[in-house]
């Protein structure tokens, strides 16, 4: 039997189904009522003048800090660091490969709506990730080195974040598959793991990444700064992600699994190819969700000295030139992060409603 999914279309907005709408969700009570009325206010008591502050009397053209007169904000301070927010201090007639990373990964994005073959995909998207790291850091084909300790900005911010995510990934469906496990070692392995992690703090990994990692080399054995962030990061978030596969596992009806074995799949066909991508369908959100807590939890790298975006503002508001300008600063990376995440949540409802196939 063959099923045609049949999407309805929204009934045209009219102004009896507005004040019907408005009547049943913000006036249904007198205690609904007054909380909107309040809620109204507030925003009348913040928005209009952040809007006067940040449009109205802002000053956009000029190059230095003399052209800011009155108590309109100060872009000019953003066009004036722009460079140290977007890069850090990685050298300036070197920005082209970053960019040009920026645009590879334009063009990965194109090829994959072509390519139907997962493996395809995979590979190229292997040799992105080893161009790209060579592009930024260097030492191939002539390019100059640049340290990790110059990278900074929304660079390293973005940076930080998708190598945590790629990492953790695959890290935490091994631990989830670990967790499920029969296997008596192997499950206590996995949930001690889960359970350690997700009992300490982001930060303290990151300390202990940074500070206490090194103590267990042997002398005269350097680890990059960067490098140990990211396999604390990775593996931190690896918990979490092992935890959110665990509860799509458990959502998948027995019957499945019983079908997979019933056509003798092994334990790791019937895994990868029946249970987990049904699993991964249902933790959608969450996994997104977790993803977007990663990207804004970048902001802790600042602990351990590397200089993110947010550490950017703090680094340049010291300016002698352009002291008491980090408001400005502050506003413009929450909007970046605004944008950042906002388009991981859309992209999110995007996957949800591609790979769903519930019938209505």
């Amino acid at each position: 039997m063959v099923y045609n999914k049949v999407e309805a279309k929204p009934a045209p907005i009219t102004s009896r189904g507005a004040i019907r709408w408005l009547r049943e969700n913000l006036f249904s009570t007198p205690l609904n009522s007054a909380l909107t009325l309040l809620g109204l206010y507030f925003l009348y008591l913040i928005i209009p003048p952040f809007i006067k502050w940040a449009i109205l009397d802002a000053h956009f053209v000029g190059n230095s800090r003399a052209d800011c007169t009155g108590d309109g904000a100060c872009w000019l301070f953003i066009k004036a660091k722009w460079d140290m927010y977007m890069y850090g201090f990685y050298p300036l007639d070197l920005h082209w490969r970053p960019n040009t990373v920026y645009v590879l990964f334009g063009v990965v994005i194109l090829l994959f709506k072509f390519l139907k073959n997962n493996i395809a995909k995979i590979a190229i998207f292997t040799l992105y990730m080893i161009i790209s790291f060579y592009l930024i850091r260097g030492g191939v084909f002539g390019l100059e080195v640049v340290e990790t300790s110059k990278w900074g900005g929304l660079m390293l911010t973005i940076l930080v974040a998708g190598v945590g995510i790629i990492a953790s990934f695959p890290i935490g469906i091994v631990l989830a598959f670990g967790r499920q496990s029969n296997l008596p070692i192997i499950k206590s392995v996995s949930v001690t793991y889960i359970e350690f992690i997700r009992g300490v703090p982001l930060i303290t990994i990151l300390f202990m990444s940074s500070v206490i990692l090194p103590l267990f080399f042997p002398e005269g054995i350097t680890f990059d700064k960067l490098l140990r962030a990211l396999i604390g990061i990775s593996f931190f978030q690896a918990a979490y992600i092992a935890e959110i596969i665990r509860g799509g596992l458990q959502s998948i009806p027995k019957g499945q699994y019983e079908a997979a074995d019933a056509i003798g799949l092994s334990y790791w066909q019937k895994m990868l190819l029946v249970i987990l991508p049904q699993a991964l369908k249902v933790a959608i959100p969450n996994l997104v969700g977790s993803f977007i807590a990663l990207f804004q939890d970048t902001t802790l790298v600042l602990i351990i000295g590397l200089f993110d975006l947010l550490a950017m503002v703090q680094l340049t508001s010291t300016d002698a030139h352009w002291l008491g300008f980090e408001k400005e600063g502050y506003v413009f990376v929450t909007i970046v992060f605004w944008v950042f995440c906002y388009a991981m949540s859309k992209y999110s409802k995007h996957l949800e409603d591609r790979f769903n196939t519930d019938l209505k």
